[in-house]
């Protein structure tokens, strides 16, 4: 019946939405979004930065100025440094590929890209030790020719680049698919090489898009705790990133040190949250343009 339909009839017949609300049904749901956000990100965010400075700024400043914590927020710096690149030129690469050419075992790589998100991180960081670990695959050959992977800066930068890796894929591919390749066709006809049309053509309407997957790339590259654990060996001033310094500060009851370490990456988030938002909102437009582009 018409009246089991999404469009309902005022008494006088004028059509309403299926999403209007009465204002008490509004008030009640935007209550219950503003105490959540306020209980789950707001509060935690206010104790961090209060307990960071409970003990008073020069403590505060005392903590960054000890050598493990300096050693701690070089590493992570270092891993993210390298981490995010890598990760970004497979995005693009997986991304390019996925959109622009149909072939067998495409939906199986799709998945694939997918995979970190769904498994564990813990569970990533015990892959790595299984295949170079010490009785790994590769262990005993690595033992043979010094070079140490697991309990050293290779392993948290492979454990890393496992559980970013989607990030840059995930926003690209959408967004170059909404765009199609009728632009990047046209240069072709017009004697463009590959890199030119990457360079003029794509690049530019995939900027926005490839920004804000950099962006929660990174994110996660300094703050990822659970695979980084598994294969760190917990060194501390050679395999420590800032997440596991913060555990063992906490884990000694120097509370005070560790919430200070702790604001440090909270005030990265924040400005990851508000960058992100931006890069988001323009892609969020991207995305419309290329629709109206496709259907005028």
């Amino acid at each position: 019946m018409a009246g089991a339909s999404s469009i309902q009839l005022h008494r006088h017949g004028s059509p309403r939405r299926a999403t209007a609300e009465s204002p008490v049904a509004k008030a009640i749901l935007i209550a219950i979004t503003l105490v959540f956000f306020a209980l789950f990100l707001f509060l935690p965010l206010v104790v961090v930065f209060q307990e960071a400075f409970s003990k008073g700024l020069a403590l505060f400043v005392r903590t960054f100025q000890d050598s493990y914590t300096q050693d701690a927020i070089k590493l992570t710096l270092l891993v993210a440094a390298i981490a995010v690149p890598l990760n970004t030129v497979f995005g693009l690469a997986a991304a390019w590929s996925l959109t622009r050419f149909r072939f067998t075992g495409r939906s199986f790589l799709v998945t694939l890209i997918d995979l970190p998100l769904w498994v564990s991180p813990v569970v990533g960081g015990l892959i790595y030790v299984l295949v170079f670990g010490a009785k790994g695959w590769f262990g005993p050959w690595l033992i043979d020719h010094n070079f140490r992977i697991i309990f050293a800066v290779p392993g948290i930068v492979l454990a890393t680049v496992f559980v970013t890796f989607p990030f840059v894929a995930r926003g690209l591919i959408p967004l170059m698919e909404a765009q199609g390749i009728k632009e990047e066709e046209a240069a072709l006809t017009l004697g463009a090489n590959g890199w030119q049309i990457f360079r003029r053509v794509t690049l530019p309407k995939i900027k926005w898009g490839l920004l804000y997957g950099v962006i929660l790339c990174n994110a996660r590259a300094m703050g990822e705790f659970g695979a980084v654990s598994v294969v760190s060996g917990h060194i501390r001033g050679k395999t420590n990133t800032m997440p596991l310094h913060i555990e063992i500060l906490y884990n000694e009851y120097q509370f005070a040190a560790a919430f200070a370490v702790a604001s440090l990456l909270a005030l990265l988030a924040l400005v990851t949250l508000f960058i992100k938002t931006y890069a988001e909102w323009r892609t969020e437009k991207q995305l419309l343009e290329a629709a109206r582009d496709q259907h005028p």
